[in-house]
């Protein structure tokens, strides 16, 4: 599930021209403390990131989650 979680935001990143490093920016602006390039690859890698950080994500990507019930 991890692994879903990571191709999915760096597809999103490369369809919508935006880089890794510009997203490490943003999390660093709103969580307020400093997230690095290589920080937030590990991340991605080990699928830690949190869900707030993924809202930020792709939030700034103008993108939201909805819960649909099967």
């Amino acid at each position: 599930m991890n692994l879903r979680v990571r191709e999915q935001i760096k597809s999103l990143l490369t369809a919508n021209n935006i880089t890794m490093k510009e997203i490490a920016g943003v999390l660093t602006e709103k969580l307020g403390k400093k997230c690095t390039l290589a920080n937030l690859s590990s991340k991605l890698k080990r699928g830690t990131l949190t869900y707030n950080e993924v809202l930020i994500i792709i939030e700034y990507m103008n993108y939201h989650v909805e819960f649909i019930k099967n």
